[in-house]
Formats: C-alpha cells, sequence, structure tokens
C-alpha cells in the first residue's frame, strides 16, 4: 500500500475550498491533507489541478459527517483570527466585525475575550452582533423574540461592547434563512462597501452556515457563489482554520431599490401562490426550526441545489481505494478577473474560537451530532419532589434536594438526548451501571469508553421561586443543554446539580426562555412527566392565508 503522506513534498501555496488550510501531503494530522497519490494526481493537472479540491478532512465532513483528528492548538486558531485583524487597514478604513453568537449559549463565553483578541491597535470600525440559532427555540409567550435581543445586549454589555463600538443587534438563523434578510439590509444600509467584513465568533456558533448563506445573497457579488466554493458546515467545533472570503457586492442605489422591489413582490405572496419546490423546501425548513425565512437573489437565479458542492470523485483517501482522475470539467474553473476583484470588499470567515470549559471538547463526532441540535427543540418537563433526581444523558445530573412543595424542571436540548427521572437512592447506581450504554446514550462506547470520560462533578444551588408560570432560573449544564428551574412564589430549593470535571455549570439568572413550563400538554398518568408540546412555526415575508 502506497504511503499517505510524503514529507519530501512541498506545500501547494493553494487553500483547500472547504476550509481555506494550504493544501499538502506531507503531514497526515496537519490542516489542508491530501493523500500523496491524489496529490501528485492534481499538481500533474498543472495551475487548474488543485485549484477548487478539498482536503481529506472537508471531503469526510461533507460526505460522512466525520471530522479527522488535527493537531490544532487553542492558541493557533487565537494567533490566526488576531493576525487577520490586525492587517493594516485597506481602503483607508478598519474592518466591520460581524460577532455570531449562539444565543443558547448566553451568556456567550466567548465575548469576554473579544476586547482583548481585537487589542488597542486593531482599527475596527465596530461590531454587528448576530444572535444565531433563533430557529431552535420554541416561544414561550407572545414578545420572546425582543426579550431574547435583549439578553444578547446584556451579555454584550458585560462584555464592554456598547455604544459607538456596537452598531446593531440582530437576531438570525443561518440555517433556515429566518432574518437573513433583514441582516443583509442592514449591511448595505449601514456599512455599504465602506471596508472589508469579518465573521468572528465560538466554535459551533453558526459561522460557517452564515458565511454560506450570506455568499448565496445579495451581499455576494452576482458571479461569486459560482466561482467561490463554500464553507464546509459541520457540527464538529473548529471547521473552519483559515481565511475564507468572497467579494461583497456594492450596494448602488439601482441595486438597493431592484432589492427593495423583489423583497416587497415577495412579501405580496401567499404560501398558496409559491411553486411546488419552494413549498416542499419551506416546509422542509418548518420541520427543523420554530422560524423560516428565504433568502433570494435580485441580481441572479439562484441554484436550486442547497447541498455542498464537493463531488465524492475528487478526492480518495481510504487505504483501499485508487484515487480516480476528476472529470475534465474541474480543469475550465470560472475565475475572477482582475478588475472584478481590484478595488473589491472582502467578506472574510475565520476560525471558530475554541470554547474552554465545553463538554463538546470532551465528545467523539458521533456523540457531538446527537448533543448539538440541528431541529427544532421540543421542551419536555417534569414535576420533582425533593429527593428526585433528573438526569440529562450522562451528561449532567439534577438532585432536587430540599423544598417544601413539588417544581417543574423543562429540559431544553437536543430532541435525541434521553431524560430520566429516579430517586436519589437510586441515582448512583443508575450512572454507574448506565453511563456509556444505550439508556443514557451518551457518551457511548461502554466501561472502556468510561475509564478516560471525567467523572461527573457536584455544585450546590438555592433558588427561590417566584411563581408557577415563570421559571426563577436555567441550569446549564455546559453544552449539553439546560433545565428551567419553576417553582412556587417564595419557595426556597437547594439543587446539587452535575457536569463532567473540567466542564462549566452556569446559573442563568434572569433564564432565557422564562414561561417555558407552560409549553406542555396533560401529566403523564403514574409519572413525572408531562406530554410534550410543539408550538407552530413561523414563515417570515409570506402572507398567512389563514391560522396555521
Amino acid at each position: 500500500v502506497p504511503s499517505l503522506s510524503d514529507p519530501s513534498l512541498p506545500p501547494s501555496g493553494v487553500s483547500c475550498s472547504g476550509c481555506g488550510a494550504e493544501l499538502q501531503c506531507g503531514d497526515g494530522g496537519a490542516p489542508g491533507f491530501v493523500p500523496t497519490e491524489r496529490y501528485r494526481s492534481l499538481l500533474s493537472e498543472g495551475p487548474a489541478g488543485l485549484r477548487g479540491a478539498v482536503c481529506q478532512r472537508c471531503w469526510a465532513l461533507a460526505h460522512h459527517g466525520s471530522a479527522l483528528r488535527l493537531r490544532l492548538p487553542p492558541d493557533e486558531h487565537r494567533r490566526v483570527v488576531s493576525a487577520a485583524l490586525r492587517r493594516p487597514p485597506r481602503h483607508g478604513r478598519g474592518p466591520l466585525l460581524l460577532y455570531v453568537l449562539d444565543v443558547m449559549e448566553l451568556p456567550d463565553p466567548v465575548l469576554p475575550q473579544l476586547p482583548a483578541l481585537l487589542g488597542p491597535d486593531v482599527p475596527a470600525a465596530g461590531v454587528l452582533v448576530v444572535g444565531n440559532k433563533v430557529d431552535l427555540l420554541p416561544a414561550d409567550c407572545r414578545g420572546h423574540l425582543g426579550r431574547l435581543r435583549q439578553r444578547v445586549a446584556a451579555a454584550c454589555a458585560r462584555a464592554g461592547l456598547r455604544g459607538a463600538g456596537l452598531v446593531d443587534i440582530r437576531l438570525v438563523s443561518a440555517k433556515t434563512g429566518y432574518g437573513m434578510e433583514g441582516l443583509v439590509s442592514r449591511l448595505q444600509r449601514s456599512w455599504k462597501c465602506a471596508g472589508d467584513v469579518y465573521l468572528l465568533g465560538a466554535t459551533n456558533s453558526g459561522k460557517s452556515t452564515l458565511f454560506n448563506t450570506l455568499l448565496r445573497s445579495d451581499y455576494c457579488k452576482s458571479r461569486a457563489p459560482d466561482v467561490i466554493d463554500r464553507a464546509t458546515v459541520s457540527p464538529w467545533p473548529g471547521t473552519t482554520l483559515n481565511l475564507l472570503k468572497f467579494p461583497i457586492i456594492n450596494p448602488t442605489c439601482d441595486r438597493i431599490f431592484r432589492r427593495q422591489e423583489r423583497l416587497k413582490e415577495e412579501a405580496t405572496k401567499t404560501e398558496d401562490q409559491l411553486s411546488s419546490e419552494e413549498k416542499k423546501y419551506i416546509n422542509q425548513l418548518r420541520k427543523q426550526g420554530y422560524l423560516v425565512g428565504e433568502v433570494g437573489r435580485t441580481f441572479q437565479q439562484q441554484k436550486s441545489s442547497a447541498e455542498i458542492d464537493f463531488d465524492p470523485d475528487m478526492l480518495s483517501y481510504s487505504m483501499d481505494e485508487d484515487p480516480r482522475d476528476p472529470p475534465k470539467r474541474f480543469e475550465e474553473r470560472e475565475e475572477f478577473t482582475y478588475n472584478e476583484v481590484k478595488d473589491a470588499r472582502w467578506c472574510f470567515d475565520t476560525p471558530g474560537i475554541v470554547k474552554e470549559d465545553c463538554v463538546l471538547n470532551l465528545l467523539t463526532e458521533k456523540e457531538v451530532k446527537l448533543v448539538l441540535p440541528s431541529h427544532a427543540i421540543v421542551p419536555r418537563t417534569f414535576i420533582l419532589k425533593p429527593g428526585m433526581v433528573l438526569f440529562l444523558a450522562a451528561l449532567g445530573r439534577i438532585d432536587y434536594l430540599e423544598g417544601e412543595k413539588p417544581t417543574w424542571f423543562s429540559v431544553l436540548a437536543s430532541n435525541l438526548l434521553p431524560v430520566h427521572v429516579t430517586t436519589l437512592s437510586n441515582a448512583d447506581t443508575i450512572y454507574e451501571k448506565h453511563a456509556a450504554q444505550e439508556f443514557l446514550k451518551v457518551p457511548m462506547g461502554g466501561e472502556e469508553r468510561m475509564k478516560e470520560f471525567p467523572p461527573l462533578v457536584p455544585q450546590d444551588i438555592t433558588l427561590k421561586g417566584i411563581g408557577t408560570t415563570e421559571a426563577v432560573a436555567d441550569i446549564k449544564l455546559s453544552s449539553a443543554g439546560w433545565v428551567a428551574v419553576t417553582a412556587h412564589t417564595e419557595e426556597e430549593l437547594l439543587l446539587r446539580a452535575y457536569t463532567p470535571k473540567g466542564t462549566a455549570l452556569v446559573v442563568r439568572e434572569p433564564p432565557l426562555l422564562p414561561y417555558i413550563s407552560t409549553i406542555r400538554g396533560a401529566r403523564i398518568p403514574g409519572t413525572p412527566a408531562y406530554r410534550t408540546k410543539k408550538p407552530p412555526s413561523f414563515v417570515e415575508n409570506i402572507r398567512t392565508t389563514g391560522s396555521r
């Protein structure tokens, strides 16, 4: 079997079109690796051969959802981002920073690091904060998005982001398109084409998905989506390894007018007037999120395919598989002309900043896929008496130790993670017997896996209830999810919460969705559980023909 790596061949000087890392075949554990045979084959085709190729890691992510382990320490991520931000300003204007945060992760653990990352010598023109993944959260009452925006604003203020430095806060779903047309309009209205834009954020905040959605929107030069391959979208932390970019369209008066006309026309449509393909697409998004929006293009027909454009035959990397010659069509790739980009302003995607103390750092890629919610979260509410215990998989545990009355515990986590309620006297036995087994699901891998997995460590929490319909606090079990606690007025509770050693347990006051315990069905007889209830989804920019 030929060797997969060959350190004697120099790096290519060409970036992977999936992650931006330099393509190379010298080190299988480093970013940008392509197996030697494939690398040689691409080199033999001349300069066009490597352009548009993807590294082994991106190929695996796109086709198998599996990430290959890379030796890239957190400091290296920060170094790349920091160096990019310290580039001399182009066009006489510092860059606009588009900071992407996952609203479920509030208080965002990386936001406080932003001032240090920028430093006094970064000539940034301002920060626009994008609260992403709002589609995954159920509405607990009217106006829940306004409240979420206030929570993001409070997190920004605590991190020292306020006043002129904070351009705006927008709530979006990069995945379902909700709020994205509004974000594009805001960028074009205020920032126009004044300077470059950098996307920043923690790993798994949805940064690469946002980059891909902007690439297919009116924010990007009309020919760019055909020339630039999209960033690899994956739940694995730290996917984008170097700087990917696309050219920003100049929002001239004529273009703004044409765009507004398109948006007005779309807003008059009812669902019945949509094509069968559009209906199918929207219904698919409805299953995934509570908030849905379509992202269109004014200046060019959008491709109907929303899939990552990687050809599986372009890269062969398994030990027993021969590399195949790429189809000839890849040799004639479209390129930008010099005139198209000589004065271009660019939108850059940057590597995700790794969250310290995060449970995802302990998990395998298969486990990460179960833990990170990919569909609208359905709240699960339980009523517990003192002496009862709630498990969220084997990643979190809450003991109700002291209190006078029953209390409601509402779990907001991936629908794929099991929740189990037991008694205090049985809890330790259940964990020892079922951790890493199917019953608790994550982690997985049996006794061997648990030998290396950190033990659960406790933290005592005291809370005072504020009423039977409003939660007093969220107990956030690192990035595995959270539990909203709703108790009788003035009821004093003593809880003991556990997360794996080395991961952050946060008591979030006020809670993110205070009225979430009311989003439930009838009590299931003989159990502490209530039937679940999924609120309806909402599609923006489409007139409703009646209540859904």
